[in-house]
């Protein structure tokens, strides 16, 4: 199994003590966190994107340049790009230069995104959200192929012919592309249509409910034909986030009230998680808080209910960085070999049609 780190960049006090550290520090933490996870051998570090909200994530595309800039061997990745409110130009243009400065070490995640405020602010409606998501797509896949291409054009713009964004990506036909998956089997059937992989929220819902979209997806993916292409699944672990500790105890001791306060919250988008306490979350969410070989059977049962290749987490933010810092190292320490052995997948390897390793000599400045 590989291992990928998700900011979604919130930004919010300690619903213990109170506090709340600047926007320049809390987005500089960010890429500080990249580079120390890199440091521990995470394979992949994604960045979210939001609109509404306590988030410091509207500009995903800017902090993974200042992380291509800072690192050398992570993967870089969205979770997710909003590409249904997006225009699939900027969107080629500009992961085509992070994907260059990263020298090809990018992969998007895209979906229609969790938060219904962020539809208004771009001036459309809700009720096209899928579509919108086919038809960028469509566009986004056709701008990273073979150049040049003729575009109908979005909303308020007129067709363009022989169009080619640049600057082009850093392999021929541009970075992997996810697609996430939270309650519909849309985004599952779009993935599968284009033999792409999925990425599962495994957040807010039992367990059981994703992998019944999981389960769609294998299927639609063999009925597409894709016999040259793996199936690749990966998955979240949902609102709550790590948090790593010698015992279960403990780690619900120190952890359980900052947990509790922050799910309390009902003026944040999207939280509107089921599991309202700690020991809720631990027995029946996908917060990865406990012991080590707590942690370990927790990922074990998501991977034995998905088949997951790829497994993301997500550190609770509020806590000082040292703090978040400390459950990294145990987690990377503790968790991650016994999974990795557990669970091999050819993902990132040289059975993978991307590839194992960013070639030599592409380390970015």
């Amino acid at each position: 199994m590989r291992f990928q780190l998700l900011d979604i960049v919130p930004h919010q006090e300690d619903p213990v003590t109170g506090h709340i550290v600047p926007p320049s520090e809390r987005l500089a933490s960010v890429v500080e966190t990249a580079r120390f996870v890199e440091e521990l051998g995470f394979d992949s570090f994604a960045v979210g994107e939001r609109h509404a909200g306590p988030f410091l994530s509207a500009a995903p595309t800017v902090l993974l340049g200042a992380i291509a800039a800072s690192t050398s061997r992570i993967r870089l990745q969205t979770g997710v790009t909003v590409l249904s409110i997006l225009d699939p130009v900027r969107v080629a243009e500009d992961y085509g230069t992070v994907d260059q400065l990263s020298g090809g070490r990018l992969e998007l995640t895209v979906g229609k995104g969790n938060e219904v405020l962020q539809y208004p602010i771009f001036g459309l409606d809700l009720a096209d959200q899928w579509d919108l998501l086919a038809e960028k797509y469509a566009a986004l896949r056709a701008f990273w192929g073979p150049a040049p291409v003729d575009w109908a054009g979005g909303p308020g713009t007129n067709p363009q012919h022989g169009l080619t964004t640049l600057p082009r990506p850093f392999r021929p036909g541009g970075p992997r592309v996810w697609h996430g998956s939270a309650s519909s089997r849309v985004s599952v059937e779009l993935a599968a249509r284009w033999g792409d992989p999925l990425f599962s929220a495994n957040a807010i819902q039992p367990l059981e409910a994703y992998g019944v979209l999981v389960d769609r997806y294998r299927q639609a993916f063999a009925e597409a034909g894709h016999t040259d292409r793996v199936p690749y699944v990966g998955a979240g672990a949902g609102a709550g986030g790590i948090f790593v500790a010698a015992t279960s105890q403990e780690a619900k001791r120190l952890y359980g009230p900052v947990y509790e306060g922050l799910v309390a919250r009902r003026d944040v988008p999207g939280n509107n998680t089921p599991f309202r306490d700690i020991d809720h979350a631990v027995a029946e969410g996908p917060a990865l808080v406990g012991s080590p070989q707590q942690v370990v059977d927790k990922i074990g049962r998501f991977h034995e209910r998905l088949g997951t290749d790829l497994q993301s987490v997500s550190l609770p933010t509020t806590l000082p960085l040292a703090d978040q810092f400390a459950t990294l190292e145990r987690f990377a320490a503790e968790v991650v070999p016994v999974v990795r052995a557990a669970f091999p997948t050819t993902l990132w390897t040289a059975a993978d049609e991307h590839g194992s390793t960013v070639p030599e000599g592409t380390v970015a400045a």
